[in-house]
């Protein structure tokens, strides 16, 4: 389906951003998402599937919740808050991830230009971009939002990896997408792409390399925009401030110099090895020789072509793609097979439970009541119950710590529900998974992501198939940035929920005395009414039992807040109290 079926949602564009609008053509859906036939290396399919939202205009304060007030945590400019133009992840109400860019205050002070000329950049879709999808421009805020590629840019893969170098056949394979981006904004006359170099090629989820479209975005109205080191930028825009079509090839032939020798060179010093015929001493020396040196030798050629001084020398993007597209020799091998990553997915498990879609969604406020109402009934029956092995002076102080932690967590106070909490974890024989959860959540609420991590961890040790457990872990891994983990979590917890569920109802199906087989009861009985012909059902064990307790039956149960119960193997009598945080301690009384 296209990406643009109708105009932005939200907040009206300014009246030329509409001509900003492709119209509809039913007639080529391929082409509304951006999937050409030229280059496509096979993957139209895919490219066909990916869903990209309809641009719209954002409201301020739903990008300052997504990015949790701009926080610095959130920041993933490689150049962190030194940048002048600040990136961000994000996370919609949706769960859908984002990345929003703060202009600074100067750089667009008419925000209806700002409005126009992003609507401008939204219509350029392509599935070798990394697609704008909205914009903001309230007050003195400037803001980009566009798709999240959650697997680092070429500058980390080229220049800071950490278990292996990016593979020869994957730099050919980033030569070639970064010129089909090309190619196709040029089609669309964004001939103009601003500042290209290593840090505006971002992996997106499949592995696959992509142009960030921030680049077609002027950084100020006078279109003065390259950031990086005069060093690299086109001679052209040294002579006069000005960026013209060719100096995109320029810029280009400065990546494929990172891609040959894995580090930042000068281009006059690479033309001076070039020349010099010095081509081993320009080649990355981590690839050890894993190369053809004739492929290598064509893209030492280009590069040299790209990086002419005069303008009017240079190639143009289509000779670039007729270069370095039969130089592709791994086609069918998938990107992120090549670069050795887990392939991610933003896909969310079919089966949540409501604690489940809190934590996938970040409503914390939502998992704060969950657990309230959960109290501590998972606890129940648990090998690693809260329980007091021994009778000691100390179990009313325990009883009153946990009291007080408890009204703190209820309270929202967070910081003196982790002291009251850790008091008691140190007091207990055996831990309680509850205690810890509650702690995680408090932790998280306290801007401990870490602890918070370790506890949920430590409530999955106590109990090992506990959804909780799982679903507070993918939060608090969502807020330390660890996205891949944090879904694995989520599916983990809808997992164990689906079999606790299912659990469930074999257990009321045994305890009826029906098996799957026997899905229904002789006519005319009520399958749902626990009366005498649950009674009749049950095992000729349960059956004496029953028929010798006749009285007691009779009685009507004790109360919710005192209830006695035996335990013949232990030879005491448990109180069961119930208290105002709706949990239940079990405490022996010794005879």
């Amino acid at each position: 389906m296209g990406c643009f079926q109708s105009k932005p949602a939200g907040k009206p564009l300014p009246p030329d951003a509409d001509a900003a609008l492709p119209a509809d053509d039913p007639a080529d859906p391929e082409a509304a998402n951006g999937v050409d036939g030229a280059g496509a290396d096979g993957d139209e399919k895919e490219g066909a599937k990916r869903a990209v939202p309809v641009f719209r205009e954002f409201g301020l304060a739903e990008l300052r919740a997504a990015t949790k007030g701009f926080s610095a945590d959130l920041i993933v400019s490689e150049s962190g808050e030194k940048a002048p133009n600040v990136v961000y992840r994000g996370r919609l109400d949706g769960g859908r991830l984002i990345a929003v860019k703060r202009f600074s205050r100067l750089s667009w002070p008419d925000p209806q230009q700002f409005l126009a000329e992003a609507a401008g950049v939204g219509k350029v879709r392509h599935k070798r971009l990394v697609n704008l999808i909205g914009c903001c421009a309230e007050g003195d805020e400037r803001l980009l939002v566009a798709e999240y590629m959650p697997n680092d840019t070429l500058s980390k893969h080229l220049f800071h990896w950490d278990k292996q170098p990016l593979p020869w056949e994957m730099r050919l394979r980033v030569a070639h997408y970064i010129a089909q981006a090309l190619d196709h904004c040029n089609a669309e006359n964004r001939k103009i792409y601003h500042d290209l170099n290593a840090y505006r090629v971002l992996f997106d989820e499949e592995g696959d390399p992509r142009l960030s479209s921030f680049g077609l975005m002027k950084n100020s109205r006078d279109g003065k925009s390259y950031s990086t080191n005069l060093a690299y930028t086109p001679p052209e825009f040294l002579r006069t401030g000005r960026v013209i079509a060719e100096s995109v090839i320029y810029s280009y032939g400065t990546v494929l110099l990172d891609l040959l020798s894995g580090k930042h060179i000068p281009p006059s010093h690479a033309l001076d090895l070039i020349r010099g015929k010095n081509i081993l001493l320009l080649m990355d020396s981590s690839l050890e020789g894993q190369y053809a040196n004739e492929d290598a030798s064509k893209l030492v050629d280009l590069s040299s072509k790209c990086l002419q001084f005069e303008a009017r020398d240079r190639p143009n993007i289509k000779y670039l793609l007729s270069s370095v597209g039969p130089l592709q020799k791994q086609k069918e091998v998938a990107s992120h097979v090549l670069m050795g990553i887990t392939k991610t997915t933003s896909v969310l498990p079919t089966i949540l439970s409501p604690l489940g879609k809190a934590c996938a969604g970040m409503d914390l406020t939502a998992v704060h009541d969950i657990l309230l109402k959960t109290g501590y009934k998972d606890d129940e029956g648990a090998e690693n119950e809260l329980s007091f092995q021994e009778w000691t002076q100390q179990v009313q102080e325990m009883l009153n710590t946990k009291k007080f932690g408890d009204i703190a967590f209820r309270d929202k106070d967070f910081k003196t529900a982790i002291d009251y909490y850790s008091k008691l974890v140190g007091m207990m024989g055996v831990p309680s998974a509850t205690v810890f959860a509650r702690r995680s959540f408090s932790y998280l609420m306290n801007g401990q992501s870490e602890l918070a991590l370790r506890d949920a961890m430590q409530a999955q040790v106590c109990m090992p198939e506990w959804p909780t457990a799982f679903y507070l872990q993918a939060l608090a891994l969502s807020k330390l940035g660890m996205e891949t983990d944090a879904q694995d979590m989520l599916n983990d917890g809808a997992t164990f929920e689906s079999k606790k569920q299912n659990s469930w109802r074999d257990a009321r199906l045994e305890r009826g005395g029906f098996s799957r087989d026997l899905p229904t009861r002789p006519h005319g009985k009520n399958n749902m009414s626990p009366s005498d012909d649950e009674t009749e059902a049950q095992p000729p064990k349960k059956r004496k039992a029953t028929a010798s307790s006749g009285e007691a039956a009779k009685k009507p149960k004790a109360s919710a807040k005192k209830t006695l119960s035996l335990e013949a193997e232990k030879r005491k009598t448990l109180l069961l109290i119930k208290d105002d945080a709706d949990d239940t301690i079990k405490v022996p009384v010794v005879k």
